[in-house]
């Protein structure tokens, strides 16, 4: 249990229309359930968790939502960061914070040793937050993103 109202578990197929939902909302490039499921389903390898409210708030929220997510992916000696994303209503609370901390530990810890990660170059928030832990832009994909089109900044981290 987390001190913030928040707990990080690791993401299950029940979660995964959340996920979807919240991606949607969000604006992420589109991964879709398959893409989630299939990531499950991998599992070696696979780095999926959700954060979800540590106990019934004052909003009559449920213990089972999703407030967010992240997806990424332990290979060799890297973590790549696919998606992260938190419910509009819950950001700036830490969320978004803590679930990549957690996924860089738990890379870090099947020994990965650097993490990657793409974003859209107008995403100035998610870039600070990126930078807090220690991202650094390595390069810049051109038109990577679609709807909108948008360039994407490449960042690296050591962990």
């Amino acid at each position: 249990m987390s001190a913030q109202g928040f707990e990080i578990t690791r993401m299950t197929e029940h979660d995964l229309l959340a996920v979807v939902e919240i991606e949607e909302t969000c604006g992420l490039s589109r991964w879709g359930w398959d893409a989630y499921y299939h990531e499950l389903e991998q599992g070696r390898g696979a780095l999926m968790l959700v954060a979800r409210p540590a106990h019934l708030d004052h909003a009559g929220q449920g213990d089972e939502e999703v407030l967010g997510f992240i997806a990424a992916r332990s290979t060799l000696d890297e973590v790549h960061i696919n998606n992260v994303a938190v419910r509009p209503r819950f950001r700036r609370r830490g969320i978004g914070r803590a679930l990549l901390e957690r996924v860089l530990m738990e890379g870090a810890r099947m020994g990965a040793r650097k993490a990657i990660l793409e974003v859209r170059a107008g995403n100035a928030a998610a870039q600070a937050l990126y930078g807090r832990q220690g991202f650094e832009v390595v390069g810049r994909r051109r038109d990577y993103y679609a709807d909108p089109l948008e360039d994407a900044l490449v960042m690296s981290a050591l962990i």
